[in-house]
């Protein structure tokens, strides 16, 4: 499949890509993106929109969606690490409600595909995260919605993170923004 590896994830619709990267004493070099070599690997999504976010070491974000726009992501760290999470939100879905997480840093190079239908979230877990991400369609904040981070019947276990405590085990406290800490429950937006 060209420059990339792509592992299929437990839940279809998610897929770690992990890209060839060419190293030297100079650095290294990779393709990130080949969309010759995602359709390759099954992977049909039309990218409009790049992102970038930076969150210093205990950040959490998510877990966000948009209803009526929902976004397809490709994700990546390009300075330190996270804990990426994607959670299957699609109506009808065999999967629906399960989630899938997995480490995305810097050193691994490893990006995380996420087909439109999730909701998605991440934590910092260097002292400083600088994300990426590709997107199937562009940001409508009046349709932006979100479940609960550490919603009990979602069972995402956050490596690192004392749920309890709301801390990194490090003593790290979780930054949270208020928005993200009254997003509803699953079970909520079931009714």
């Amino acid at each position: 499949m060209g420059n990339i590896r792509v592992i299929r994830c437990p839940i279809e619709g998610l897929y770690i890509i992990e890209p060839e990267v060419h190293g030297d004493e100079r650095g290294y070099f990779c393709e990130t993106y080949s969309e010759r070599d995602m359709h390759a690997a099954g992977i049909d999504m039309h990218f409009v929109q790049d992102n970038e976010s930076m969150s210093t070491k205990g950040v959490l974000r998510g877990l966000h969606f948009q209803v009526n726009h929902p976004q397809g992501k490709l994700v990546r760290a390009l300075y330190g690490r996270v804990y990426d999470v994607a959670v299957d939100i699609r109506p009808g879905s065999p999967t629906y409600g399960q989630h899938f997480g997995v480490e995305l840093s810097a050193e691994n190079h490893r990006q995380f595909c996420i087909a439109p239908g999730f909701a998605h979230g991440y934590v910092a877990l260097s002292d400083k995260a600088v994300f990426a991400y590709k997107v199937t369609d562009f940001y409508h904040p009046e349709d932006e919605a979100g479940i609960m981070w550490n919603d009990p019947s979602l069972g995402v276990v956050w490596p690192g993170v004392s749920v309890a405590d709301e801390t990194l085990n490090d003593g790290t406290p979780l930054t949270i923004n208020i928005r993200d800490r009254n997003w509803p429950l699953l079970s909520d937006l079931q009714g």
